[in-house]
C-alpha cells in the first residue's frame, strides 16, 4: 500500500492535552508527534491551559497545527511562586471541563484517541466523559522524581504535601489505555516509583530530530575557528549537568594538545535564574584553578581565540548550535542519568562521535566504540583518555572517526527520525481499538477523590504560610548573592 493511500484511509482523529505549549524539550515531542500524526494522515487537535504565541514553536503558532487555548480562566499556574502541581492539576480539570461539559467542543470533535503527556490526573475524567475514546499517555518522567525535594524541615514538610499528589499521579497513569515513555530508562524509573504501573508493558517513543533538514543545512560550510580541534558541550548551564566533568577532562590532556584543541562550553542560560548566574561563575573559577584561560561569547563567533583553551557561550541560537556541531570533533555530553537527551542524537546527526555517561538514556542512542563512547561519571581520567583518542584518530587514523560519524547518522536516521516517530505512534493508536481497557475506580469513587483534591486545597494554602516562613529568608539571601555577582561580572 502507498503511503497516499495509507494517508487518506486514516481516519483516526486524535486531541492531544498538554498543560504548557512552550519551548520545551516536551513542547518539542508534543509538537513533532502531532506534526507526525498530522502527516499520516490523521484529524489532530491540541488543547492546552496556555500558548504564548510569541515564546512557541512555529508550528503552533503559523497555522500548521490546531491549536486551542481553554481552562485557563479560573486557576493560575501557581500562588505565590507555589502550589505548582495542584495549580496544573486544577487547571487540566478546569480544560477538560470547558471542552466536554461546559461546550459542545469536544463532543463536535468527537476524537478517537486522546494523546495525553506530562500530567496524567485529567485522565480518568476523559474516560468519564468520553468512554469510547481511547488514551495514550506519554510519560517524559515521573514527576514525582522531577519535584523538588529541598532540605531539613521544608524537605518532610513537601514530601508529605506530594503525598496526595505521588497516589493520584500512579493511580490516573494506570487508567490509561497504553502509557510510553521515551526511554528504556524512564520506564524503569516509572515501575519502580509507580507501583500501579509495574506489571504493564510500556512501550517506547523516541524523541525525534529533523533528519532531513538539519544535518544537510550546515554540511560543507566552513567550520568555526578552523585551527582548532572543538571538544564541544551542549548543556543548561544547571549543577545537575556536571559541566564541570568535561573542564576537568580538558586539563588532563597535554599542554601541547591544549593548545591545538579547544573546548567550547555552550547550553540554555538565563540571567534571571541564580542557578544559571552561578554555575556559571563556579566553571569560570574552575576553569581558573586549573589554570585554563577562558573567555566568554555570545554574539561574535568569529573573535580571535589565540591563546584560550576555553570557551564559554551562554544562551546559544540555534543556528550557533548547528554551527559548533558542524565544527565539533567530539560532543561531550556529562549528565548522569539522563531521562533520554537529544543532544547526543543532533550530534551523531552531524556525523560527530559522542562521549557520554554509561548510564541513563544515551546507553540507549550511542553504540559504544561504533558511534562513540560511554563512560563513567566518576571516572575522570577515562574521559580525558577518550580526548586524547579523539586526537590520536585525527592525526593518525581520520577514516575510522569518518566511519562513527556515518555510523552514527545512519543510526539516527533508521531510529530517531520524524517519519519513525510517527509511525511508531500511529501504529500503537491503531493497536488500541477494541483492546480491553485497564479498570477503573468507580463514578462514585472518583467523585471523592476529586472532592478530596480540591479540599486538599485549603489545606495547602495554610501550608503555604508556614513554606513561605522558612523560605524566604533562604530564597532572598540567593538572589541578592546571585545579583551582586552578576553585577560584578558586567
Amino acid at each position: 500500500m502507498t503511503s497516499r493511500n495509507t494517508k487518506t484511509q486514516n481516519k483516526k482523529r486524535v486531541v492531544f492535552l498538554h498543560p504548557d505549549l512552550g519551548i520545551g524539550g516536551a513542547e518539542r515531542l508534543v509538537i513533532d508527534a502531532a506534526v507526525g500524526l498530522q502527516n499520516q494522515g490523521c484529524k489532530v487537535t491540541i488543547f492546552t491551559s496556555h500558548c504564548d504565541k510569541t515564546h512557541c514553536f512555529t508550528e503552533a503558532r503559523d497555522g500548521t497545527l490546531d491549536v486551542r487555548v481553554r481552562g485557563n480562566t479560573v486557576f493560575p499556574p501557581n500562588i505565590g511562586g507555589r502550589f505548582a502541581i495542584f495549580c496544573a492539576i486544577a487547571r487540566q480539570i478546569h480544560l477538560i471541563l470547558t471542552i466536554a461539559v461546559f461546550t459542545n467542543e469536544l463532543r463536535n470533535l468527537d476524537p478517537s484517541h486522546f494523546f495525553v503527556d506530562q500530567l496524567s490526573a485529567g485522565v480518568p475524567l476523559l474516560r468519564l466523559l468520553s468512554g469510547h475514546t481511547r488514551i495514550l499517555f506519554y510519560c517524559h518522567f515521573p514527576d514525582k522524581l522531577l519535584a523538588q525535594k529541598g532540605s531539613g524541615i521544608l524537605r518532610f514538610l513537601k514530601s508529605v504535601y506530594r503525598i496526595p499528589f505521588n497516589w493520584i499521579e500512579s493511580w490516573s497513569t494506570s487508567c490509561s489505555d497504553d502509557v510510553v515513555v521515551n526511554s528504556k530508562f524512564t520506564g524503569g524509573m516509572v515501575k519502580s516509583v509507580l507501583p500501579s504501573l509495574r506489571s504493564r508493558k510500556l512501550k517506547v517513543v523516541y524523541p525525534c530530530v529533523d533528519t532531513e533538514a538539519m544535518a544537510d543545512k550546515f554540511k560543507g560550510k566552513q567550520t568555526l575557528w578552523p585551527n582548532k580541534r572543538i571538544f564541544l558541550s551542549i548543556n543548561r548551564f544547571e549543577r545537575k549537568k556536571d559541566v564541570g566533568l568535561a573542564i576537568k577532562a580538558f586539563a588532563q590532556l597535554s599542554e601541547q594538545d591544549r593548545k591545538t584543541s579547544m573546548l567550547v562550553l555552550a547550553g540554555g542560560y538565563d540571567h534571571r535564574v541564580a542557578e544559571n548566574v552561578l554555575y556559571l561563575q563556579e566553571l569560570q573559577a574552575l576553569a581558573t584553578s586549573l589554570k585554563l584561560n577562558y573567555h566568554t561569547l555570545h554574539d561574535d563567533l568569529r573573535s580571535d581565540t589565540h591563546g584560550i583553551s576555553i570557551v564559554f557561550m551562554p544562551s546559544v541560537k540555534d543556528y550557533v548550535k548547528q554551527e559548533l556541531l558542524n565544527s565539533a570533533s567530539l560532543l561531550i555530553y556529562t549528565p548522569r542519568n539522563e531521562h533520554f537527551g537529544i543532544v547526543p542524537v543532533e550530534g551523531m546527526l552531524h556525523e560527530v562521535p559522542v562521549l557520554a555517561a554509561d548510564e541513563g538514556g544515551p546507553t540507549e542512542s550511542i553504540v559504544n566504540e561504533m558511534t562513540g563512547w560511554l563512560r563513567s561519571v566518576d571516572d575522570v581520567e577515562a574521559w580525558a583518555d577518550v580526548m586524547q583518542k579523539v586526537i590520536y584518530l585525527q592525526r593518525d587514523d581520520p577514516i575510522k572517526l569518518e566511519t562513527m560519524g556515518r555510523a552514527g547518522k545512519l543510526r539516527v536516521e533508521e531510529m530517531f527520525s520524524k517519519e519513525e516517530m510517527a509511525k511508531r505512534l500511529d501504529d500503537i493508536l491503531d493497536r488500541l481499538v477494541g483492546c480491553v481497557r485497564p479498570p477503573m475506580l468507580s463514578v462514585l469513587t472518583m467523585t471523592i477523590i476529586l472532592v478530596a483534591v480540591f479540599a486538599l486545597f485549603v489545606s495547602q494554602i495554610l501550608t503555604y504560610v508556614l513554606f513561605w516562613a522558612i523560605d524566604k529568608d533562604k530564597q532572598m539571601a540567593a538572589d541578592a548573592k546571585a545579583w551582586k555577582l552578576a553585577q560584578g561580572k558586567t
